[in-house]
């Protein structure tokens, strides 16, 4: 029988952008669809915060939240516990602690990681160019773009895409699919540009057979299974192996946050060589 879907409630005084994040890299740890998160922007007011933990209680949601009003902080966590609502506050005992750190009082303003500047319609044009530009697509902006992904299907490169694009990078990604040629455009933008992604064969095997279960379709499907999985990792061998300029990164069992970071750390020592030789 089929786990029921669990809700997570996203509550927050300002845009919510800060807590989808925290949630969708814990949420990357676990098996796709065994949650909906549903993000609440701009609570502002405890008729709204009332409203929102007797529907979190209706519908069984875990409510996370992060406000900076010490007050509706402590409204929340009263409400929740009259309500037995599963809650985590993400920001406040951070702060608690950063205000005995630093011996100040922080000012209780929401949104004060977005001011608009640069750096913040940088990262918002990074998002909507990796949404554009990933699984192939439009292999024509591959010159524009800081980093290119490739690697066959269920190695990460739509998550690790988003992750770097979340911080300021334009990232696209390119699937080896076996018997189809990659686009010729891969080969003409700057190749150090470039990583490749690779992954065991027995996790891939777990990872695609809970999603044809997931899908509800037959476990013998070819794209499940295992014989079929090999030659594709053999082939993606192949084309890394012709372009060996490439770094490949083994994605098996790695949370997105170290791959891209091992990938940026590269990234940045290919940079420092190109400015020491100039």
């Amino acid at each position: 029988m089929a786990e029921t879907t669990k809700k997570i409630f996203i509550l927050s005084d300002s845009t919510g952008d800060t807590a989808e994040k925290v949630v969708r890299a814990a949420l990357a740890q676990f098996d796709a669809n065994l949650a909906t998160v549903q993000i609440f922007p701009r609570v502002r007011a405890e008729k709204e915060i009332e409203d929102l933990v007797e529907r979190a209680a209706n519908e069984a949601a875990l409510l996370l939240h992060t406000n900076v009003n010490a007050e509706h902080r402590d409204l929340l966590d009263r409400l929740c516990t009259e309500a037995n609502v599963e809650h985590v506050d993400l920001i406040g005992s951070l702060m608690g602690t950063l205000s005995i750190f630093m011996n100040a009082q922080p000012r209780g303003v929401p949104g004060g990681m977005y001011k608009v500047n640069d750096d913040y319609f940088r990262r918002i044009e990074a998002v909507e160019f990796a949404v554009k530009n990933d699984d192939g697509q439009h292999p024509r902006n591959l010159a524009r773009s800081d980093i290119v992904l490739v690697g066959i299907s269920r190695t990460s490169k739509t998550p690790l895409s988003t992750y770097l694009a979340q911080r300021g990078f334009k990232c696209a990604n390119v699937p080896i699919v076996k018997g189809i040629e990659p686009p010729t455009e891969l080969f003409a933008v700057d190749q150090d540009k470039i990583f490749g992604l690779q992954i065991a064969s027995e996790a891939l095997f777990r990872i695609r057979q809970a999603r044809l279960q997931q899908l509800g379709m037959p476990a013998d499907t070819a794209y499940g299974m295992k014989d079929h999985i090999q030659r594709e990792i053999d082939y993606a061998q192949q084309i890394f192996d012709a372009n060996p300029h490439w770094p490949v990164l083994d994605v098996t069992d790695k949370a997105i946050e170290e791959t891209a970071a091992t990938m940026l750390a590269i990234r940045a020592q290919r940079e420092e060589r190109r400015r020491n030789h100039r």
